[in-house]
């Protein structure tokens, strides 16, 4: 009786292992966004240091990790036994969170923060530097310089000749086409080897046609002879890039809160982040709905990214500083900050 109670026992762990996934996954992420080095069972795995790093196909359910920052005041952190699998003895996929200890300057804490099922063809967001465990790291690209030298904007200078006598107001409409090409020159070195390349574009992809309407109101003199003269200006034409959507509505409620709800149900948020800016890029919005659609993001790059993309097609862009209040880090509301004064 014990041999098949033995057994059975056996059969069923069996069965419960096969239902879970051979292989677990690790993510482990800066809040503070301090840069580290992740060491599991004494192999390093990252060369370049991360503040948001994801191990996949981990075969163990227990690893020994150890953390070094790039910052050297940081002190270490060593965990023996991290966790990979459930209780269960089913892989999982984990993550980790690493946060500053407020009590003790310099000493630095992991969290667990939560677990979820492997899900398979899993696509990791953007800002997270993904790896395989087990298999070679690809080689880091010492120096790149891409420098890209694109041709100024011309000026128009009209002249225009008023009528000989009175004071007569003339209408003028100027027609410029500029054409110009990119130069981009670049040097990358790799592993010591030095490779530069050059590119010039003369085709003229990059053609602007610009149609101006000036109006300008002559003056005349009178000469010692009794007849008239008269003194033409040179009219500077500049024309102004327009940000956000000038003279134009924010979305309708019923179509934004169907956008809302297809960004709801999609599953990744990479995937999320692509839909979005493809609702924002034909329609317009208001602070309000930009904010509402950046809460929809988890991690505060995808946040900061979006409301990047957003600003450009929100129809109130003075009232663009209330974005600031959806991020976490003082430092995202800075770069956000910063970026739309350079659009301005």
């Amino acid at each position: 009786m014990k041999k098949i109670t033995s057994v059975l026992l056996l059969l069923m762990a069996s069965l419960s292992f096969a239902q879970g996934s051979p292989v677990g996954h690790l993510t482990i992420f800066s809040e503070d966004g301090d840069k580290f080095y992740l060491i599991l069972n004494g192999e390093q795995q990252n060369d370049i240091p991360q503040t948001n790093l994801r191990i996949e196909d981990l075969n163990q359910p227990y690893y020994n990790a150890r953390i070094q920052f790039e910052d050297k005041s940081l002190m270490d952190i060593t965990t023996n036994n991290m966790m990979i699998a459930d209780v269960d003895g089913i892989m999982s996929d984990v993550t980790y969170k690493i946060k500053r200890d407020k009590n003790k300057k310099g000493k630095m804490k992991m969290n667990y923060f939560s677990a979820i099922p492997v899900r398979p063809n899993y696509i990791a967001p953007s800002n997270v530097y993904v790896m395989h465990y087990g298999q070679p790291r690809p080689a880091p690209v010492q120096s790149q310089t891409v420098v890209v030298q694109q041709q100024a904007p011309q000026t128009v200078v009209v002249q225009q000749t008023p009528p000989v006598r009175g004071g007569s107001v003339t209408q003028t409409t100027t027609t410029t086409t500029t054409s110009g090409g990119d130069n981009i020159n670049a040097n990358i070195n790799v592993g010591g080897i030095n490779m530069g390349f050059s590119i010039n574009d003369n085709m003229g992809g990059g053609s602007v046609t610009q149609t101006t309407t000036t109006t300008t109101s002559s003056s005349s003199h009178v000469n010692h002879n009794g007849g008239e003269f008269q003194n033409p200006r040179p009219v500077v034409v500049t024309t102004p890039t327009p940000v956000g959507c000038p003279g134009r509505s924010c979305m309708r409620p019923a179509d934004y809160n169907a956008a809302l709800a297809t960004l709801k149900k999609q599953a990744f948020e990479d995937s999320r982040l692509k839909t979005a800016k493809q609702i924002v890029a034909v329609n317009c919005l208001n602070v309000d709905q930009v904010i509402e659609i950046a809460n929809l993001f988890s991690f505060e790059d995808n946040k900061l990214e979006f409301a990047k993309y957003a600003y450009d097609f929100c129809i109130e862009p003075r009232n663009y500083f209330k974005v600031n209040g959806i991020f976490s880090f003082s430092s995202n509301a800075d770069e956000l900050s910063e970026y739309v004064q350079s659009r301005q």
